[in-house]
Order: C-alpha cells, then structure tokens, then sequence
C-alpha cells in the first residue's frame, strides 16, 4: 500500500509541476510563432492545463479501465466548476465582460448535454469517440474565427496582458515544452498505477477514486490558473480556464479515451455524476451570462458559495456510497 500512495502523491506534485512549464514553454513558443495572445490564451492555456487528463484518461483507457478514465475526465468538469469556480468566486466575485465567454457558455451547457445523450447507452463506442473529436475540431475552427473576429474583446485585452509576463526566449520556450511533456507522460504513469492498486487494495471502484483523488489531482493546474487570475483582476480569464477545460475534457479527453478503446459505461456515471455535471454546467451558464439585466454575467460570493458547498456535499455523497458497498 506505502508504494502505490508514494506514487499518487508523487504524481500529482509532479503532474502540477509539468503542466505548468508544459503550458509555459508551449504559449511562449506560439507567442514566438506569431499567434495571437488570444489564441494563445484559448487554444494552448486553456486547453494546456487540460493535459495531466488528457494522458490520465488516455493512459487508463489503454488498460481498458474506463472507471478510472471517464471518472477522471468527469469528475474534473466537476471539480472545475464546483469546487474551482466556487473557491475562486468566493475569493472575489467574478464579472464576466467578454463577450467571448458569454458565446461559450450556452456552447458548453450543449456540448454537456450531448454529451449525456451520447452516454445514455451506456456504452462509449469509437463512433461516439469520434462524434466527439469531430465536435471537438469544430470548436477549434470556432476558436480561431472567434480569434480574428472579436480582436477588442475584454478576454483578449486580458491575454494580452497575460502574455506580457510570460516573455521567454524560443530556446528557453522549447526546453520547458519538451521537458513538461516528457515529465506529464511519466506522472501520469506513476499516477493511474498508483491509483489503480489503492483502489483494488481498498475495494474501491476506480471510478470513485477517478472522480476524487485523480479529478482534483488533474484539476491542480486550472486551480492554480484560476487562482492566480482573479489575484490579478483577470475576471474573464478565471472563467476562461474552466470552460475551456471543461469543453475538452468533455470533447477531446473522452473522445480519444473512446476511440483508443471502447467503454462500457457504468449507469452511475450517467444518473449519478454527468447528471451532477449537466446541473451544475447548467447553473454557471444561467448566472454567468447575464439574464439579470446588468449587462455583464457575474458570480458572486453566495454563488460559489453553493457552488464550493455542492462539491462537498457530491463528495460527501460518493464516500458514503463507497462505505454502503
């Protein structure tokens, strides 16, 4: 039992460590490139941070163990929503300007809910993998018109700046991409076998231990983004990261799970935690883009207030579910 924690714990700090300089070295380098802050931001951050799930997920779905990958992509949704959107609101209220953002919510609240009708098989096949990473390069093309059509938009002007405190040099840039990703594929490694054997050694499903200890472990990244926004003032950005991550968790991260190997898919993981995720999605999306006549969505402090306490009261919920067994 000592080694399989060492190697949870020693792959997440890792994971968090390599996800940084992976994300670091690889937006300096398109910043090098000629891409623009906003692409950047969008394209290699916020998706970026969503890559210790990404090679999670994939590593789990080689071994055929979709608990442990799908737990893992949806238990991040909702670790990003409830427990890093609601931390960071309570911190501050989070206004949303951009109008990029309030395009992207009701676009993720869709992508969920297909996703769910997807999944209502209980069976992710390759065709759904691949209806996925269709839907998923789709966004990408989005992504890169919104990018030459909204040049003035307050998420822009926030990247921006963002991207003024990441200057590196392209050697520098190209070091930190490689050495984060090397080091990505190693803890990731040492993180699924770690908490593969804990799992069978507690009698725990590793769907359970996908959706908590490897979710919030995954999550770090957007957590730490998060955080380090709102501390700046950088409203949109902090929404940015999750809906970001959360469209590839949801696209990129099942798509590629589903394709490299067909799932079957627990009932619970439908009824229980991507109805969770739809709930919640949905709820960002009603206080997040503005129905309340302001101009502007915003998050304020009672909002993540429930959100942080939803969390803990899911988590609470799949402990006890554990202890029922």
């Amino acid at each position: 039992m000592v080694w399989p924690i060492v190697a949870i714990v020693g792959g997440l700090i890792l994971l968090v460590w390599s996800a940084d300089r992976f994300v670091d070295g690889s937006a300096g380098l398109a910043r090098h490139l000629g891409m623009s802050p906003l692409l950047i931001g969008m394209l290699i951050v916020g998706f970026g941070t969503s890559t210790p799930e990404l090679l999670v997920s994939t590593l789990a779905s080689l071994q055929g163990n979709s608990g442990l990958a799908l737990g893992n992509a949806y238990g991040s949704n909702i670790t990003n929503i409830a427990l890093i959107l609601g931390l960071t609101a309570m911190i501050s209220p989070i206004r949303v300007h951009s109008d990029i953002l309030r395009k992207e919510l009701p676009l993720l609240t869709v992508v969920t809910a297909g996703a769910i009708l997807l999944m209502w098989d209980y069976d992710l096949s390759r065709l759904d993998g691949v209806i996925l990473l269709v839907a998923f390069a789709g966004l990408m093309a989005w992504t890169v018109w919104l990018n030459h059509a909204e040049k003035k938009d307050s998420l822009a002007l926030e990247m921006d700046q963002e991207m003024q405190g990441r200057a590196n040099s392209i050697r520098s840039s190209v070091f930190w991409a490689v050495i984060g990703l090397l080091v990505l594929l190693v803890s990731s490694r040492l993180l699924v076998w770690g908490a593969v054997k804990v799992a069978h050694q507690l009698g725990v499903s590793d769907l359970i231990i996908g959706l908590t200890v490897v979710a919030v472990g995954t999550s770090l990244p957007e957590l730490a983004s998060s955080l380090m926004a709102i501390r700046k003032f950088e409203h949109d950005i902090a929404l940015g990261n999750v809906i970001g991550s959360n469209l590839f968790n949801t696209l990129a991260v099942v798509g590629i799970a589903g394709v490299i190997h067909p799932l079957e898919v627990e009932a619970a993981v439908v009824l229980r935690d991507m109805a969770v995720m739809g709930v919640l999605t949905l709820s960002v999306f009603v206080v997040g883009f503005g129905f309340r006549g302001a101009g502007t969505g915003r998050i304020n402090r009672v909002e993540g207030g429930i959100l942080f306490a939803s969390y803990i009261a899911y988590t609470i919920f799949l402990i006890r579910s554990v202890g029922s067994i």
